[in-house]
């Protein structure tokens, strides 16, 4: 089994360095797939495949400027660029598969390129986990900003998005409708005034706990989390974990193996050119006591 190393480039099967940036892993018929954001040329999320959460082979890029275009029963707006072609912004991809549809449904942050008025969630689906996917537009839930994302599946098949609101500063929790393709309630607007973003959410012994990050751009900060007996339920103060910079790192996901859980973070380069040097990181995540722990380790065997 191969090891990670914290903080360097990671390369696919092909030698290619992997972009996946912001993303999300799934399992899915013995693979694992990993989603997450492409922002060369006209792409916009690409798609990698494993079966040890090591060797990742390129599947396709599912998302693009190209991508197939078509509304649905939500009113949206549907643009895959700006009408003098320059692209929008499509960060923090997630995946979930509906096992009632069949359907692969990606929920993205939206951003039309030129400034972060939008702030809006993309959908988009597909059949298959790393095929074409077809873009449906993007809107505002309940005419609300969102922002920094994720989603998070229970055990009861219920899903949930969670978003940075109100210029950041709220973090709103939607439960889905049945087929993951809307937002069905609002049920919780979390720390408000606190300024929370980059949400990662996962259940250990029974509870949930909330990961995310204060708004300091690229530059890493402080992760907190909070603790709470349901998605719906009260959810705890926040409280700190790992160091000052979490490590050099911001969350993107929590990935769970064999009932071990792990943050996995973006080394984030920056802006511009810098944006493509940046790197990934996999940290373990224990409970000590009631307390959730996060442990520094500069490379990781999965």
């Amino acid at each position: 089994m191969s090891i990670l190393k914290n903080g360097e480039l990671w390369l696919d099967t092909e030698g290619n360095p992997i972009h996946a940036h912001g993303g999300y892993i799934i399992s899915f018929n013995g693979y694992y797939y990993w989603y997450g954001e492409d922002r060369r040329d006209n792409k916009y999320v690409s798609c990698y495949r494993s079966t040890n959460l090591t060797d990742w082979e390129f599947r396709n890029h599912v998302l693009t400027t190209d991508s197939k275009m078509e509304g649905y029963r939500v009113r949206t707006k549907t643009m895959l660029a700006n009408e003098d072609g320059s692209k929008v912004n499509l960060e923090r991809p997630k995946v979930l598969y509906n096992e009632k549809t069949g359907k692969f449904v990606l929920w993205v942050h939206f951003e039309n390129g030129k400034n972060y008025h939008d702030a809006a969630i993309g959908i988009a689906s597909c059949d298959t986990p790393d095929g074409d996917f077809t873009y449906h537009g993007h809107f505002n839930p309940y005419g609300y900003m969102s922002r920094d994302c994720t989603l998070f599946k229970d055990d009861d098949g219920s899903a949930y998005f969670i978003s940075a609101a109100r210029d950041n500063a709220d973090l709103h929790v939607y439960r889905l409708s049945e087929d993951y393709m809307n937002v069905e309630s609002l049920v919780h607007k979390l720390w408000q005034g606190e300024y929370r973003e980059a949400p990662a959410v996962m259940k250990m012994n029974g509870k949930y706990y909330m990961l995310s990050s204060f708004c300091t751009g690229w530059a890493p900060n402080q992760c907190k989390y909070a603790v709470a007996d349901s998605i719906e339920g009260r959810w705890s103060d926040l409280m700190e974990i790992g160091d000052e910079t979490t490590y050099q790192s911001q969350a993107a996901f929590i990935l769970e193996k064999d009932g071990k859980f792990y943050y996995v973070g973006d080394r984030w380069g920056g802006d511009g050119a810098k944006y493509f040097e940046s790197s990934y990181v996999v940290y373990p995540l224990e409970l000590s006591g009631d307390k959730l722990d996060m442990k520094y380790v500069d490379e990781i065997e999965l």
